[in-house]
């Protein structure tokens, strides 16, 4: 049977995408993404712990990555993990554990003058797309 290596998160970028075109002519794009967690421990306070991990997107995600999500976006990462080593100018042999994503959606609301898929602007007279508030009182239920 074979074994499973499946990342899935949400977060909070920490800087902007860095895409870079490979020689191959490949499209890579890189993220720093914040994790939160929140607990308290035995006394009753409250802390805040929060992880980074590294995701590095390949071909169309990485293009969509770079034309839409920007710093402090929150977004879904699916993907898998992989470990990769290398020997920087020292000699010394480096290590990292990065997330491949194979799927990203973006969680936060569009903002002002941001484009949409279609590449239209959103104007001032819109709403930002994601769920709406909404009266429950008119529900017949």
């Amino acid at each position: 049977m074979p074994g499973l290596n499946k990342v899935m998160l949400i977060g909070h970028l920490g800087k902007p995408p860095a895409l870079r075109w490979l020689e191959s002519g490949q499209a890579m794009c890189k993220l720093s993404l914040a994790t939160s967690e929140r607990y308290k421990d035995k006394s009753g306070v409250a802390h805040e712990r929060t992880e980074w991990h590294q995701v590095v997107l390949w071909r169309e995600l990485a293009e969509l990555a770079d034309r839409y999500l920007t710093k402090g976006q929150k977004v879904y990462i699916e993907g898998r993990l992989r470990t990769r080593t290398w020997q920087d100018a020292n000699g010394t042999e480096q290590r990292a554990t990065e997330i491949v994503a194979d799927r990203m959606e973006m969680l936060s609301p569009k903002s002002e003058g941001q484009s949409d898929s279609d590449g239209h602007a959103q104007g001032e007279g819109e709403k930002a797309g994601g769920p709406f508030p909404m009266d429950a009182s008119s529900l017949p239920f």
